[in-house]
């Protein structure tokens, strides 16, 4: 099939995208480079293949096994970029489970002292499809390695095969075993896109379960309302260089995750859900995010609430480019402030 045999472009998300090459990336309708942005952000966007909505549109997988193929090839593209990083970073990863959850732990070689007793719950993006296994551990890495800290990289369960709510109480399951071996007050909890929204989740669920809560957790350009409904998904539609459109593959992926329930559901768009009692908030974006507005709207609810928050907004940054191109200053300054936002609530 199509989508199978075109040549895939490897994303993070940290979510990830779910974005395929075709033959030709660069078309006439490409958007103009950000011209206030690092020098290294703008070549690495510039060297970075752009597709039309159309080409989006027509690669999603339109049947169960064309997404468990789709998936499995994306996942070994992935594997390729994690390999590198884990020559590159000074981290060692130790596979184990936690109540019945595979888990990675990623140890670093330096503690920061500050979180020597300290834990980060990492729950990766991937559209909640994709990037289960080893890919798991892309942006975990990164947070073992900037922040200095111990990260147990979440590896839930996704759909087609396990819909809502598996990867839901995956990470309920997970947080609950840390939180038995590490205490309450030494927590941190984090994640991208899909990952993001499922902080968001995991943390709603926690205080209606009446649950300690992490320190403080975050939420990077979160996936927080699955519906089409903010408003970046129609000013940035084509403008973001990483997911492109919700249409076609994002809400295709939206509904697999649903499963029978509604996109609307508090559980799994956390928007619609309450942001009372929220542990302090770390969130990031870009001018360019398909994804702006849902980290916008959920740094609204959370101040609504009587919320801390800290919201960082890129310019010219498309969805989770801070992790996609993490060797640009962008990234390096979004990790280095988060070390800091946390160490503001130990």
């Amino acid at each position: 099939m199509k989508y199978i045999h075109m040549l895939m472009y490897v994303l993070t998300f940290s979510f990830a995208p779910i974005t395929l090459a075709t033959t030709d990336p660069m078309h006439d309708n490409k958007p103009p480079l950000p011209q206030a942005a690092s020098e290294a952000l703008i070549n690495s966007i510039s060297a970075f293949s752009h597709f039309t909505k159309e080409e989006v549109k027509a690669s999603t997988p339109g049947t169960n096994e064309a997404w468990r193929n789709y998936v499995h090839a994306r996942n070994s593209e992935q594997k390729k970029k994690i390999k590198k990083m884990k020559k590159a970073l000074n981290v060692d990863i130790e596979l184990m489970n936690l109540n019945d959850v595979v888990v990675r732990k990623l140890t670093p070689k330096a503690i920061t002292p500050e979180f020597k007793d300290k834990v980060y719950l990492d729950i990766h993006g991937g559209a909640f499809v994709l990037f289960g296994g080893l890919p798991s551990i892309e942006e975990g890495l990164l947070v073992a390695e900037r922040l200095g800290i111990v990260v147990y990289s979440v590896d839930y369960r996704m759909p087609p095969t396990f819909p809502f709510p598996a990867a839901l109480n995956d990470v309920v399951a997970v947080y609950n075993a840390l939180l038995d071996q590490a205490g309450e007050g030494n927590i941190f909890v984090g994640g991208t896109s899909a990952g993001g929204g499922l902080v968001l989740s995991l943390v709603q669920s926690l205080i209606k379960s009446e649950t300690p809560l992490p320190n403080a957790v975050y939420a990077g350009t979160p996936w927080a309302d699955l519906t089409k409904t903010s408003d970046s998904l129609y000013t940035n539609e084509g403008i973001d260089n990483v997911l492109v459109t919700y249409d076609g593959q994002l809400e295709a992926a939206a509904k697999l995750y649903a499963g029978k329930k509604a996109l609307t559901d508090p559980a799994i768009s956390p928007l619609y859900g309450s942001f009372g009692h929220f542990p302090p908030t770390f969130l990031v974006t870009g001018t360019r995010d398909l994804f702006l507005s849902d980290t916008v709207r959920v740094n609204r609810a959370i101040r609504d609430s009587k919320g801390v928050t800290q919201l960082e907004v890129f310019e010219g940054l498309s969805h989770a480019e801070y992790l996609i191109f993490y060797k640009t200053p962008e990234s390096e300054t979004t990790y280095h402030l988060m070390k800091s936002f946390f160490l503001s609530y130990l």
